[in-house]
């Protein structure tokens, strides 16, 4: 699978060569800390707010972790964003549960410092960004790292960032697949859906692709309960599932966590947001410079686009979208299609619809019957990705980058402007 396949298509910094190399030679080569708002300390509140320092953890996986070592339920325990599993990650965490507890915790590979009592959990909102440090290793014999890594630079910061695209991340690192899952929602297929998801190998180690090939080949579930590994967990709970009721394929992924399961379709509206990004590139348009028609993002209390209060550009404001541009006041966004969707005019409008027409897709597509928490609304994100204290420094045949990134930005898709590298090197 390429780029391509995800709606990469593109890149800001096209015709100077990447430095090649590889991201994640170990866990530590790629750092993430999160910038979050934290709750007010409140010694009689029954949350407790901790830092959780973990290396090598798919988010869900740890979640579930957390909540089965303090015997409480997963919807008690609260996160602001989800990590890269690949990764030493620090985040701040939430948990409905005695503070002793929390503090008594020891699961391998995670650590829980700094608990607190507070009135609240943490959410989502509490997220204001990602400070990054990444090592890129195995770099090409006799590349000019320096000079390669000073011109893709300075494209970037000319443009004020990079092409905000979902990376591979989002579609799944080892199986980059999720998106196609939501496609088959979206289509009403969910039981090819649950198929594609616990069957359909695909660069797995050789236990795991022969499981799955079976599976495929056979829909033998009691057999498959039997030969797949035990950390394919998610996999093994649908499965089990559909031994006990066969054909509740909808109650199959409803065993899934929530935010998992509202992936699938997300992912597909990421593909197809991606492939919007491209076209507008591909056009020699800019991906800052409002032009009519395009809808622009405010700036919201935290300083982040507001993604819920687009504002369309008119004749009449163009100078003045023009100038909040600029200066880092508005982003152009695109669209994260779904039932409540209004394109944009213009061009980017006629970029929005031509994916769509050609997808064969409606808004009420994205209202998966029968599975109401996988339905999506839609919204619009920016289409640039900016970033702060970008920090290079090259010793030993590998380079090592610092950054900080807005929630919801790709790392990856900013290395890719100086790595371009094969999809499996992110």
């Amino acid at each position: 699978m390429r780029e391509s396949d995800l709606g990469m298509e593109m890149f800001l910094t096209e015709g100077v060569p990447g430095m090649g190399g590889k991201l994640r030679k170990t866990p530590e080569d790629f750092a993430v800390d999160e910038i979050s708002i934290m709750p007010p300390e409140s010694p009689d509140g029954r949350f407790v707010i901790a830092k959780v320092w973990h290396r090598n953890w798919e988010a869900n996986r740890l979640v579930r972790r957390l909540a089965s070592n303090l015997h409480v339920g997963r919807m008690r325990v609260g996160f602001a964003g989800t990590k890269d599993s690949r990764a030493v990650a620090t985040q701040l965490m939430s948990f409905n549960a005695p503070l002793a507890d929390v503090q008594a915790l020891a699961i391998p590979d995670v650590r829980v410092t700094d608990a607190y009592m507070a009135k609240r959990m943490i959410t989502i909102g509490d997220l204001i960004g990602n400070r990054f440090e990444i090592v890129v290793s195995d770099i090409e014999p006799g590349a000019d790292i320096t000079s390669s890594c000073e011109r893709t630079r300075k494209l970037l910061d000319d443009a004020g960032g990079f092409p905000n695209y979902f990376g591979v991340q989002r579609f799944g690192s080892v199986r980059p697949i999720t998106h196609l899952i939501g496609l088959d929602l979206t289509r009403g297929d969910v039981e090819g859906a649950v198929m594609r998801y616990v069957a359909n190998p695909l660069m797995e180690d050789s236990e795991v692709t022969e499981a799955r090939r079976r599976l495929q080949e056979t829909r033998d579930f009691e057999r498959a309960l039997k030969e797949f590994p035990m950390k394919l967990t998610f996999e093994r709970t649908l499965i089990g599932h559909l031994v006990e009721k066969p054909g509740d394929y909808i109650g199959a992924l409803r065993t899934l966590p929530q935010n998992l399961l509202m992936m699938f379709v997300h992912a597909y509206q990421s593909y197809l947001f991606n492939k919007m990004i491209s076209e507008r590139m591909r056009r020699g348009l800019s991906l800052k410079t409002p032009e009519v028609g395009d809808l622009v993002l405010p700036l919201d209390k935290n300083h982040l686009p507001d993604h819920d209060s687009p504002i369309p550009v008119t004749a009449d404001n163009l100078d003045k979208a023009r100038r909040n541009a600029s200066e880092g006041k508005a982003f152009v966004s695109g669209l994260l299609y779904g039932t409540e969707s209004t394109f944009a005019d213009g061009v980017m409008g006629e970029i929005e619809r031509d994916i769509i027409e050609r997808e064969g897709i409606s808004r009420m597509d994205f209202q998966i019957i029968g599975l109401r928490e996988a339905s999506s609304k839609g919204t619009r994100r920016e289409i640039l990705a900016p970033y702060k204290d970008l920090r290079i420094d090259i010793e030993d045949g590998r380079a090592k980058f610092a950054f900080s990134l807005n929630k919801g930005c790709y790392a990856t898709c900013l290395m890719r402007e100086f790595m371009k590298a094969d999809m499996g090197h992110y």
